[in-house]
């Protein structure tokens, strides 16, 4: 998860310094040719209205992926958060053995309990999940 926020992190800083070159160079471009008039219809608009719409365009849709990606990690995380009872059935025992487990810390064979106990589930033993949907 951390490599890909730093890869979109990397990415993002190479075209704004892609971006930030071409406006420089176009700027200097402009600069080195002599001002001339020239008539611009009355109906016409002008580039600047369209690059600020193209702006904030571009800004509206960074904030929808940067808040759809914070919602998204948000529910994921919150879902592994999610608190199951495990009952681990034994051949000697008449009563199982209950834990509480989060989710993202429960795996095939072996589970780690809220208070931080690691337990590993013996082939002879039964394990029954409780709390997931």
């Amino acid at each position: 998860m951390l490599g890909k926020i730093l890869l979109t992190l990397a990415v993002s800083v190479v075209v704004v310094l892609i971006l930030r070159q071409r406006q420089l160079t176009e700027a200097a471009q402009t600069a080195a040719q002599p001002a001339t008039k020239k008539e611009v219809p009355a109906n016409a608009v002008p580039d600047e209205s369209f690059a600020k719409d193209m702006r904030i365009g571009a800004y509206l849709f960074l904030v929808l992926m940067v808040g759809l990606g914070a919602t998204l990690y948000y529910f994921q995380w919150q879902d592994d958060h999610a608190i199951l009872t495990v009952n681990l059935h034994r051949n000697n025992q008449a009563e199982p053995v209950s834990y509480q487990v989060y989710k993202y810390q429960l795996e095939q064979r072996s589970f780690v309990t809220i208070d931080g106990t690691t337990v590993t589930v013996a082939g002879d033993e039964r394990m029954e999940v409780i709390g997931l949907d």
